[in-house]
Protein backbone atom coordinates (compact mmCIF):
# COMPACT_ATOMS: atom_id res chain seq x y z
CA UNK A 1 0.00 0.00 0.00
CA UNK A 2 1.28 3.18 -0.79
CA UNK A 3 2.99 5.42 2.21
CA UNK A 4 0.25 8.61 1.37
CA UNK A 5 -2.53 6.40 1.68
CA UNK A 6 -1.56 4.60 4.44
CA UNK A 7 -0.98 7.37 6.67
CA UNK A 8 -4.83 8.66 5.55
CA UNK A 9 -6.08 5.62 5.77
CA UNK A 10 -7.86 6.27 9.08
CA UNK A 11 -9.61 9.11 7.80
CA UNK A 12 -10.05 7.39 4.14
CA UNK A 13 -12.17 4.38 6.38
CA UNK A 14 -14.15 6.77 8.45
CA UNK A 15 -15.38 8.57 5.10
CA UNK A 16 -16.52 5.25 4.02
CA UNK A 17 -18.29 4.71 7.07
CA UNK A 18 -20.20 7.25 7.27
CA UNK A 19 -21.21 7.30 3.11
CA UNK A 20 -22.38 3.48 4.20
CA UNK A 21 -24.46 4.56 7.44
CA UNK A 22 -25.96 7.40 5.57
CA UNK A 23 -27.39 4.75 3.11
CA UNK A 24 -28.03 2.17 5.53
CA UNK A 25 -29.91 4.46 7.95
CA UNK A 26 -32.50 4.84 4.95
CA UNK A 27 -32.96 0.97 6.10
CA UNK A 28 -32.53 0.37 9.56
CA UNK A 29 -32.52 2.41 12.76
CA UNK A 30 -29.18 0.47 13.81
CA UNK A 31 -27.28 2.41 11.54
CA UNK A 32 -27.72 5.85 13.53
CA UNK A 33 -24.35 4.73 15.94
CA UNK A 34 -22.30 4.47 13.55
CA UNK A 35 -23.13 7.12 11.43
CA UNK A 36 -22.75 9.37 14.58
CA UNK A 37 -19.18 7.95 14.99
CA UNK A 38 -18.23 7.77 11.62
CA UNK A 39 -19.36 11.61 11.36
CA UNK A 40 -17.33 12.82 14.56
CA UNK A 41 -14.57 11.12 13.33
CA UNK A 42 -14.71 12.72 9.68
CA UNK A 43 -15.05 16.10 11.00
CA UNK A 44 -12.15 15.72 13.27
CA UNK A 45 -9.92 14.43 10.34
CA UNK A 46 -11.36 17.24 8.09
CA UNK A 47 -10.21 19.84 10.98
CA UNK A 48 -6.87 17.94 10.97
CA UNK A 49 -6.64 18.58 7.71
CA UNK A 50 -7.41 22.14 7.78
CA UNK A 51 -5.70 23.20 10.56
CA UNK A 52 -2.01 24.33 10.37
CA UNK A 53 -0.88 24.34 13.96
CA UNK A 54 0.19 20.71 13.71
CA UNK A 55 1.99 18.89 10.86
CA UNK A 56 1.56 15.31 12.64
CA UNK A 57 -2.04 15.76 12.44
CA UNK A 58 -1.68 17.37 8.98
CA UNK A 59 -0.16 14.20 7.65
CA UNK A 60 -1.72 11.45 9.96
CA UNK A 61 -5.55 12.78 10.39
CA UNK A 62 -7.36 11.57 13.04
CA UNK A 63 -4.56 8.58 14.02
CA UNK A 64 -2.26 11.40 15.19
CA UNK A 65 -4.01 11.98 18.17
CA UNK A 66 -3.08 9.01 19.69
CA UNK A 67 0.54 10.39 19.61
CA UNK A 68 -0.98 13.65 21.83
CA UNK A 69 -2.91 11.17 24.07
CA UNK A 70 -0.05 9.08 24.80
CA UNK A 71 2.41 11.82 25.13
CA UNK A 72 -0.67 13.20 27.99
CA UNK A 73 -0.65 10.12 30.14
CA UNK A 74 3.34 9.69 29.87
CA UNK A 75 3.61 10.45 33.37
CA UNK A 76 1.13 8.10 34.84
CA UNK A 77 2.14 5.25 32.27
CA UNK A 78 6.07 5.38 33.41
CA UNK A 79 4.59 5.85 37.04
CA UNK A 80 2.44 2.60 37.11
CA UNK A 81 4.10 0.11 34.63
CA UNK A 82 7.27 0.92 33.51
CA UNK A 83 9.15 2.49 36.39
CA UNK A 84 11.15 0.53 39.08
CA UNK A 85 11.36 1.01 42.77
CA UNK A 86 14.36 3.49 42.96
CA UNK A 87 14.17 5.41 39.79
CA UNK A 88 13.65 8.83 40.82
CA UNK A 89 11.30 10.92 38.42
CA UNK A 90 11.35 13.35 41.03
CA UNK A 91 10.67 10.66 43.97
CA UNK A 92 10.56 7.10 43.81
CA UNK A 93 8.16 4.28 44.19
CA UNK A 94 9.81 3.29 47.26
CA UNK A 95 10.02 6.98 48.64
CA UNK A 96 6.14 7.37 47.88
CA UNK A 97 4.97 4.12 49.12
CA UNK A 98 6.75 4.59 52.85
CA UNK A 99 4.59 8.08 52.97
CA UNK A 100 1.80 6.36 51.71
CA UNK A 101 2.38 3.68 54.19
CA UNK A 102 3.20 5.91 57.05
CA UNK A 103 0.20 8.27 56.58
CA UNK A 104 -2.25 5.39 56.72
CA UNK A 105 -0.53 3.49 59.76
CA UNK A 106 -0.35 0.58 57.89
CA UNK A 107 2.51 -1.85 58.00
CA UNK A 108 5.66 -0.52 56.62
CA UNK A 109 8.32 -2.93 56.94
CA UNK A 110 9.71 -4.85 53.51
CA UNK A 111 10.31 -8.38 53.44
CA UNK A 112 13.55 -10.43 51.82
CA UNK A 113 16.26 -7.74 52.14
CA UNK A 114 17.36 -4.56 50.36
CA UNK A 115 16.74 -4.19 46.98
CA UNK A 116 19.47 -1.56 46.92
CA UNK A 117 23.12 -2.00 44.45
CA UNK A 118 24.96 -1.71 48.37
CA UNK A 119 28.09 -2.33 46.81
CA UNK A 120 27.87 0.58 43.47
CA UNK A 121 29.15 4.10 44.10
CA UNK A 122 27.00 6.61 45.91
CA UNK A 123 25.51 4.05 47.93
CA UNK A 124 25.11 5.27 51.66
CA UNK A 125 24.96 3.53 55.20
CA UNK A 126 24.39 4.50 58.80
CA UNK A 127 27.21 2.61 61.74
CA UNK A 128 25.23 1.07 64.09
CA UNK A 129 26.24 0.50 68.09
CA UNK A 130 26.93 -3.12 69.85
CA UNK A 131 24.79 -1.45 72.34
CA UNK A 132 21.84 0.57 71.09
CA UNK A 133 19.56 2.75 73.09
CA UNK A 134 15.72 2.24 73.23
CA UNK A 135 13.78 5.84 72.75
CA UNK A 136 10.18 5.86 74.12
CA UNK A 137 10.04 9.41 73.57
CA UNK A 138 10.39 10.02 69.84
CA UNK A 139 8.59 13.96 69.51
CA UNK A 140 11.85 15.37 69.11
CA UNK A 141 12.56 19.14 69.52
CA UNK A 142 14.52 21.85 69.10
CA UNK A 143 14.61 24.96 70.48
CA UNK A 144 14.86 27.92 68.45
CA UNK A 145 15.41 31.59 69.09
CA UNK A 146 19.13 33.68 69.92
CA UNK A 147 20.21 35.99 72.16
CA UNK A 148 17.74 38.63 71.06
CA UNK A 149 15.01 36.43 70.84
CA UNK A 150 12.16 37.04 73.54
CA UNK A 151 9.39 34.34 72.55
CA UNK A 152 11.76 31.09 71.41
CA UNK A 153 10.20 28.23 70.12
CA UNK A 154 10.49 24.55 70.68
CA UNK A 155 9.91 22.90 67.22
CA UNK A 156 9.67 19.79 65.76
CA UNK A 157 12.76 18.36 64.17
CA UNK A 158 10.26 17.62 61.00
CA UNK A 159 8.16 20.13 59.90
CA UNK A 160 5.91 20.68 57.22
CA UNK A 161 7.73 23.18 54.49
CA UNK A 162 6.76 26.61 52.76
CA UNK A 163 3.59 25.88 50.26
CA UNK A 164 1.16 28.89 49.32
CA UNK A 165 -2.60 28.86 49.71
CA UNK A 166 -2.94 29.25 45.76
CA UNK A 167 -0.27 27.15 44.80
CA UNK A 168 -2.49 23.90 46.82
CA UNK A 169 -6.01 23.98 47.39
CA UNK A 170 -8.02 25.10 50.51
CA UNK A 171 -8.61 21.75 51.38
CA UNK A 172 -4.85 20.55 51.40
CA UNK A 173 -3.81 23.08 53.72
CA UNK A 174 -6.83 22.62 56.16
CA UNK A 175 -6.23 19.51 56.02
CA UNK A 176 -2.17 20.09 56.97
CA UNK A 177 -2.61 22.53 59.46
CA UNK A 178 -4.82 20.04 61.32
CA UNK A 179 -2.61 17.73 61.34
CA UNK A 180 0.47 19.74 62.69
CA UNK A 181 -2.21 21.07 64.92
CA UNK A 182 -3.06 17.20 66.42
CA UNK A 183 0.94 16.29 65.66
CA UNK A 184 2.16 19.29 67.19
CA UNK A 185 4.56 20.18 65.32
CA UNK A 186 5.00 23.93 62.40
CA UNK A 187 3.53 24.49 59.59
CA UNK A 188 5.20 27.06 57.21
CA UNK A 189 2.53 29.11 54.76
CA UNK A 190 4.89 29.56 52.30
CA UNK A 191 4.85 33.43 50.82
CA UNK A 192 1.30 33.60 49.96
CA UNK A 193 0.34 34.73 52.93
CA UNK A 194 -1.74 33.37 55.90
CA UNK A 195 -5.36 31.97 54.86
CA UNK A 196 -8.62 31.76 56.47
CA UNK A 197 -7.48 28.23 56.07
CA UNK A 198 -4.34 28.30 58.25
CA UNK A 199 -6.02 30.18 60.96
CA UNK A 200 -8.82 27.75 60.70
CA UNK A 201 -6.66 24.65 61.16
CA UNK A 202 -5.39 26.03 64.26
CA UNK A 203 -1.74 24.74 63.92
CA UNK A 204 1.44 26.29 64.87
CA UNK A 205 2.38 28.61 61.47
CA UNK A 206 5.46 30.07 60.64
CA UNK A 207 4.49 33.01 58.70
CA UNK A 208 6.89 33.14 54.97
CA UNK A 209 7.65 36.81 53.77
CA UNK A 210 8.38 36.78 50.11
CA UNK A 211 9.58 40.08 48.07
CA UNK A 212 6.09 40.52 47.18
CA UNK A 213 5.59 41.18 51.24
CA UNK A 214 1.70 39.35 51.24
CA UNK A 215 0.07 39.84 54.26
CA UNK A 216 1.88 42.89 55.11
CA UNK A 217 2.56 45.02 52.33
CA UNK A 218 0.73 48.62 51.65
CA UNK A 219 -0.53 49.51 48.35
CA UNK A 220 2.35 49.99 46.47
CA UNK A 221 3.61 46.65 47.41
CA UNK A 222 6.34 47.57 49.58
CA UNK A 223 6.59 46.43 52.95
CA UNK A 224 4.53 47.66 55.65
CA UNK A 225 5.01 47.54 59.48
CA UNK A 226 1.55 48.29 60.88
CA UNK A 227 0.60 45.47 58.86
CA UNK A 228 3.15 43.17 59.60
CA UNK A 229 2.31 43.86 63.73
CA UNK A 230 -1.02 42.76 63.52
CA UNK A 231 -0.51 39.82 61.56
CA UNK A 232 2.66 38.79 64.00
CA UNK A 233 0.53 39.06 66.65
CA UNK A 234 -1.15 36.14 66.83
CA UNK A 235 -0.66 33.04 69.32
CA UNK A 236 -1.06 30.91 66.04
CA UNK A 237 2.39 32.47 64.32
CA UNK A 238 5.01 30.81 65.96
CA UNK A 239 8.49 32.15 63.51
CA UNK A 240 8.76 34.43 61.07
CA UNK A 241 10.71 33.41 57.77
CA UNK A 242 12.18 35.97 55.44
CA UNK A 243 12.33 34.29 52.07
CA UNK A 244 15.88 35.48 50.16
CA UNK A 245 15.40 32.64 47.11
CA UNK A 246 13.94 29.01 46.95
CA UNK A 247 15.11 25.43 45.59
CA UNK A 248 12.65 25.24 42.71
CA UNK A 249 13.72 28.49 41.32
CA UNK A 250 16.29 30.70 42.83
CA UNK A 251 17.11 33.92 41.87
CA UNK A 252 13.45 34.32 39.81
CA UNK A 253 10.28 36.19 41.11
CA UNK A 254 6.62 35.83 39.91
CA UNK A 255 3.21 36.45 38.84
CA UNK A 256 0.08 35.01 39.52
CA UNK A 257 -2.21 36.73 37.00
CA UNK A 258 -5.08 39.07 37.56
CA UNK A 259 -7.22 36.04 36.14
CA UNK A 260 -6.61 33.08 39.00
CA UNK A 261 -6.59 35.66 42.05
CA UNK A 262 -9.92 34.68 43.77
CA UNK A 263 -11.41 36.52 47.00
CA UNK A 264 -9.88 34.10 49.29
CA UNK A 265 -6.44 34.97 47.46
CA UNK A 266 -6.94 38.57 47.40
CA UNK A 267 -7.46 38.15 51.17
CA UNK A 268 -4.58 36.25 52.56
CA UNK A 269 -1.89 38.41 50.31
CA UNK A 270 -4.08 41.59 50.81
CA UNK A 271 -4.28 42.35 47.17
CA UNK A 272 -6.40 44.14 44.76
CA UNK A 273 -8.69 41.80 43.05
CA UNK A 274 -8.21 42.62 39.12
CA UNK A 275 -4.97 43.32 39.02
CA UNK A 276 -1.93 40.92 38.41
CA UNK A 277 0.10 40.04 41.55
CA UNK A 278 3.83 40.45 41.16
CA UNK A 279 6.33 39.08 43.22
CA UNK A 280 9.92 41.02 42.66
CA UNK A 281 12.73 39.24 41.95
CA UNK A 282 14.49 41.09 45.26
CA UNK A 283 13.48 42.70 48.09
CA UNK A 284 12.47 45.92 48.63
CA UNK A 285 12.84 46.22 52.09
CA UNK A 286 16.92 46.34 52.05
CA UNK A 287 19.52 46.21 49.59
CA UNK A 288 23.14 45.46 51.32
CA UNK A 289 24.07 42.76 54.24
CA UNK A 290 23.91 45.40 57.07
CA UNK A 291 20.27 46.11 55.75
CA UNK A 292 19.16 42.97 55.91
CA UNK A 293 20.34 42.67 59.75
CA UNK A 294 18.42 45.86 60.44
CA UNK A 295 15.41 44.40 58.95
CA UNK A 296 15.57 41.19 60.70
CA UNK A 297 16.08 42.95 64.05
CA UNK A 298 12.80 45.18 63.15
CA UNK A 299 10.57 42.15 62.32
CA UNK A 300 11.88 40.69 65.84
CA UNK A 301 10.61 44.10 67.86
CA UNK A 302 7.24 44.18 65.99
CA UNK A 303 6.23 40.75 66.79
CA UNK A 304 6.92 41.08 70.13
CA UNK A 305 9.98 39.25 70.10
CA UNK A 306 9.66 36.49 68.37
CA UNK A 307 12.74 34.15 66.25
CA UNK A 308 13.42 35.99 62.64
CA UNK A 309 15.18 33.70 60.48
CA UNK A 310 15.63 33.68 56.48
CA UNK A 311 15.79 30.87 54.17
CA UNK A 312 17.86 30.51 50.78
CA UNK A 313 19.08 28.73 48.29
CA UNK A 314 22.73 28.91 48.32
CA UNK A 315 24.24 30.53 45.04
CA UNK A 316 27.45 32.88 44.92
CA UNK A 317 29.07 31.87 48.13
CA UNK A 318 30.73 35.01 48.83
CA UNK A 319 27.32 36.51 49.26
CA UNK A 320 25.98 34.48 52.12
CA UNK A 321 29.47 35.52 53.60
CA UNK A 322 28.59 39.01 53.27
CA UNK A 323 25.77 38.25 55.35
CA UNK A 324 27.59 36.73 57.95
CA UNK A 325 29.95 39.67 57.87
CA UNK A 326 27.04 41.77 58.46
CA UNK A 327 26.13 39.84 61.40
CA UNK A 328 29.44 40.54 62.91
CA UNK A 329 29.82 44.02 61.97
CA UNK A 330 26.37 44.85 63.89
CA UNK A 331 26.03 42.47 66.16
CA UNK A 332 22.39 41.11 65.45
CA UNK A 333 22.24 37.75 64.27
CA UNK A 334 18.88 35.57 62.90
CA UNK A 335 17.56 33.01 65.10
CA UNK A 336 17.73 31.01 62.30
CA UNK A 337 18.81 29.93 58.53
CA UNK A 338 16.43 27.76 56.15
CA UNK A 339 19.22 26.21 53.58
CA UNK A 340 16.58 24.95 50.26
CA UNK A 341 17.64 22.63 48.19
CA UNK A 342 17.63 23.14 44.57
CA UNK A 343 15.69 19.85 45.04
CA UNK A 344 13.11 21.63 46.43
CA UNK A 345 10.29 21.72 43.46
CA UNK A 346 6.62 21.94 45.05
CA UNK A 347 7.25 25.78 43.05
CA UNK A 348 6.30 25.29 39.36
CA UNK A 349 10.22 26.35 37.51
CA UNK A 350 11.37 26.52 34.05
CA UNK A 351 13.24 23.85 32.76
CA UNK A 352 16.89 25.19 32.85
CA UNK A 353 16.33 27.08 36.34
CA UNK A 354 14.97 23.37 37.81
CA UNK A 355 17.73 21.73 36.65
CA UNK A 356 20.78 23.79 36.42
CA UNK A 357 20.09 26.65 39.07
CA UNK A 358 21.03 26.68 42.48
CA UNK A 359 23.35 24.87 45.08
CA UNK A 360 22.61 21.13 46.13
CA UNK A 361 20.93 20.74 50.11
CA UNK A 362 24.12 18.71 50.67
CA UNK A 363 26.88 21.10 49.44
CA UNK A 364 24.32 24.25 50.53
CA UNK A 365 23.85 22.86 54.34
CA UNK A 366 27.47 22.15 54.59
CA UNK A 367 28.84 25.58 53.73
CA UNK A 368 26.16 27.70 55.84
CA UNK A 369 27.49 25.29 58.60
CA UNK A 370 30.89 25.42 58.05
CA UNK A 371 30.87 29.22 57.54
CA UNK A 372 28.62 30.17 60.77
CA UNK A 373 31.01 27.90 62.93
CA UNK A 374 34.22 29.98 60.80
CA UNK A 375 33.20 33.14 62.89
CA UNK A 376 31.81 31.06 66.00
CA UNK A 377 28.04 32.20 65.12
CA UNK A 378 27.26 28.46 64.94
CA UNK A 379 25.58 28.16 68.52
CA UNK A 380 23.57 31.45 68.46
CA UNK A 381 21.77 30.44 64.70
CA UNK A 382 19.61 27.10 64.52
CA UNK A 383 19.57 25.77 61.12
CA UNK A 384 16.69 24.06 58.87
CA UNK A 385 17.26 22.25 56.11
CA UNK A 386 14.47 21.34 52.55
CA UNK A 387 14.93 19.25 49.61
CA UNK A 388 13.89 15.57 48.77
CA UNK A 389 13.60 14.78 52.67
CA UNK A 390 10.81 12.32 53.66
CA UNK A 391 12.36 9.32 55.52
CA UNK A 392 14.46 8.81 58.69
CA UNK A 393 17.25 8.37 57.13
CA UNK A 394 16.44 11.47 55.22
CA UNK A 395 16.47 13.36 57.97
CA UNK A 396 19.10 11.63 59.96
CA UNK A 397 21.68 12.43 57.56
CA UNK A 398 20.92 16.42 57.16
CA UNK A 399 21.22 16.39 61.01
CA UNK A 400 24.47 15.27 60.61
CA UNK A 401 25.43 16.89 58.04
CA UNK A 402 24.81 20.41 60.00
CA UNK A 403 21.02 21.38 60.06
CA UNK A 404 19.03 21.34 63.37
CA UNK A 405 15.81 20.75 61.81
CA UNK A 406 13.87 19.69 58.65
CA UNK A 407 11.10 20.96 56.81
CA UNK A 408 9.52 18.87 54.24
CA UNK A 409 7.12 19.96 51.37
CA UNK A 410 6.62 17.06 48.95
CA UNK A 411 6.17 13.93 51.68
CA UNK A 412 3.43 16.08 53.27
CA UNK A 413 2.20 16.65 50.13
CA UNK A 414 1.95 12.69 49.60
CA UNK A 415 1.07 12.38 52.81
CA UNK A 416 -2.84 14.16 52.13
CA UNK A 417 -3.07 12.70 48.49
CA UNK A 418 -0.82 13.54 46.18
CA UNK A 419 0.33 10.72 43.58
CA UNK A 420 3.30 12.78 41.66
CA UNK A 421 0.78 13.51 38.76
CA UNK A 422 3.13 16.39 38.18
CA UNK A 423 0.11 18.85 37.26
CA UNK A 424 0.44 21.24 39.47
CA UNK A 425 0.90 24.16 37.30
CA UNK A 426 -2.25 23.36 35.44
CA UNK A 427 -5.08 23.25 37.92
CA UNK A 428 -5.94 19.73 37.12
CA UNK A 429 -4.49 17.97 40.09
CA UNK A 430 -6.14 15.14 40.37
CA UNK A 431 -6.43 14.52 43.98
CA UNK A 432 -7.62 17.66 44.76
CA UNK A 433 -3.63 19.17 46.55
CA UNK A 434 -2.60 21.58 43.78
CA UNK A 435 -5.71 23.20 42.49
CA UNK A 436 -8.27 26.13 42.71
CA UNK A 437 -10.55 24.04 41.41
CA UNK A 438 -13.50 23.06 44.09
CA UNK A 439 -14.82 20.50 42.29
CA UNK A 440 -11.47 18.64 42.22
CA UNK A 441 -10.22 20.02 45.38
CA UNK A 442 -13.58 18.58 47.19
CA UNK A 443 -12.22 15.46 46.96
CA UNK A 444 -9.94 15.82 48.92
CA UNK A 445 -11.53 14.77 52.43
CA UNK A 446 -10.12 16.97 55.43
CA UNK A 447 -10.48 14.99 58.59
CA UNK A 448 -9.11 12.04 56.58
CA UNK A 449 -6.25 13.25 55.03
CA UNK A 450 -5.26 15.49 58.27
CA UNK A 451 -5.05 12.43 60.35
CA UNK A 452 -2.77 11.24 57.72
CA UNK A 453 -0.30 14.13 58.01
CA UNK A 454 0.01 13.52 61.67
CA UNK A 455 0.00 9.68 61.32
CA UNK A 456 2.88 10.70 58.51
CA UNK A 457 5.29 12.90 60.86
CA UNK A 458 4.30 10.26 64.16
CA UNK A 459 5.68 7.19 62.40
CA UNK A 460 8.86 9.07 60.44
CA UNK A 461 9.74 10.30 64.07
CA UNK A 462 9.51 6.94 65.20
CA UNK A 463 11.24 5.66 62.79
CA UNK A 464 14.01 8.14 63.14
CA UNK A 465 13.89 7.18 67.22
CA UNK A 466 14.23 3.66 65.85
CA UNK A 467 17.83 4.78 63.77
CA UNK A 468 18.85 7.18 66.24
CA UNK A 469 19.06 4.42 69.35
CA UNK A 470 20.58 2.01 66.75
CA UNK A 471 23.32 3.96 66.73
CA UNK A 472 23.57 4.32 70.35
CA UNK A 473 22.41 8.15 70.86
CA UNK A 474 19.83 9.45 72.59
CA UNK A 475 18.91 12.35 70.39
CA UNK A 476 18.63 12.70 66.26
CA UNK A 477 20.76 15.59 66.60
CA UNK A 478 24.00 13.99 67.97
CA UNK A 479 24.44 12.28 64.59
CA UNK A 480 27.55 13.43 63.35
CA UNK A 481 29.42 13.01 60.09
CA UNK A 482 30.88 9.76 61.13
CA UNK A 483 28.21 8.15 61.47
CA UNK A 484 27.86 7.64 57.86
CA UNK A 485 29.72 5.71 55.02
CA UNK A 486 29.19 5.94 51.49
CA UNK A 487 30.75 4.67 48.32
CA UNK A 488 32.88 7.25 46.55
CA UNK A 489 33.43 4.92 43.94
CA UNK A 490 32.83 0.94 43.03
CA UNK A 491 33.91 -0.84 46.45
CA UNK A 492 35.49 2.26 47.79
CA UNK A 493 34.07 3.41 51.14
CA UNK A 494 34.24 6.69 52.85
CA UNK A 495 33.09 8.15 56.12
CA UNK A 496 31.29 11.30 56.14
CA UNK A 497 33.84 13.31 57.96
CA UNK A 498 36.25 12.59 54.72
CA UNK A 499 33.74 14.41 52.67
CA UNK A 500 31.78 16.73 54.59
CA UNK A 501 33.96 17.67 57.87
CA UNK A 502 32.92 20.22 60.18
CA UNK A 503 35.50 23.30 59.91
CA UNK A 504 37.44 24.42 63.00
CA UNK A 505 35.23 26.92 65.45
CA UNK A 506 36.59 30.23 64.55
CA UNK A 507 39.10 29.41 61.12
CA UNK A 508 37.76 32.39 59.04
CA UNK A 509 38.30 34.60 61.59
CA UNK A 510 41.84 33.25 62.36
CA UNK A 511 42.55 32.68 58.64
CA UNK A 512 44.37 29.50 59.17
CA UNK A 513 42.59 27.06 57.27
CA UNK A 514 41.91 27.17 53.70
CA UNK A 515 40.35 24.12 52.66
CA UNK A 516 37.35 23.78 50.11
CA UNK A 517 38.02 27.54 49.47
CA UNK A 518 36.43 29.05 52.27
CA UNK A 519 38.91 31.51 53.21
CA UNK A 520 39.18 32.68 49.89
CA UNK A 521 35.87 33.82 49.49
CA UNK A 522 35.63 35.60 53.16
CA UNK A 523 38.26 37.81 52.04
CA UNK A 524 36.57 39.02 48.76
CA UNK A 525 33.36 39.20 51.13
CA UNK A 526 32.04 43.06 52.49
CA UNK A 527 29.18 43.98 54.84
CA UNK A 528 28.34 46.92 52.91
CA UNK A 529 27.22 45.44 49.89
CA UNK A 530 26.16 42.26 47.96
CA UNK A 531 28.01 43.60 44.74
CA UNK A 532 31.78 42.14 44.40
CA UNK A 533 34.71 44.45 44.74
CA UNK A 534 36.45 42.48 42.04
CA UNK A 535 35.69 40.71 39.27
CA UNK A 536 35.01 37.23 40.75
CA UNK A 537 32.13 36.17 42.40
Amino acid sequence: MPVPLLRMLTFYLSVVALVVSLIGIFFSDWFLVPLTIAAVLTAIGLHDLLQTKHSVLRNYPILGHIRYFFELIRPEIRQYLLEDDYEEVPFSREARAIVYQRAKGVEDKRPFGTKQKIYDSGYQWLTHSIRPKQIKNTDFRVLIGGPDCRKPYNASVYNISAMSFGALSANAILALNKGAKSGGFAHDTGEGGISRYHREGGGDLIYEIGTGYFGCRDQDGNFDPVRFAEQAASDQIKMIEIKLSQGAKPGQGGMLPAAKITPEIAEARGVPMGVDCISPASHSAFETPIQMMEFIARLRDLSGGKPVGFKLCIGHRREFMCIVRAMLETGITPDFIVVDGKEGGTGAAPLEFANHMGMPLVEGLTFVHNTLRGVGLRDQVRIGASGKLVTAFDIARVLALGADWVNSARGFMFSVGCIQAQACHTNHCPTGVATQDPARAKALVVPDKAERVANFHRNTLKALGDMTGAAGLSHPCNFLPRHFLMREKDRDMVTGDDVYPYMPEGFLLREDDDRFGYLMRWRRSASASFAPFDDGI
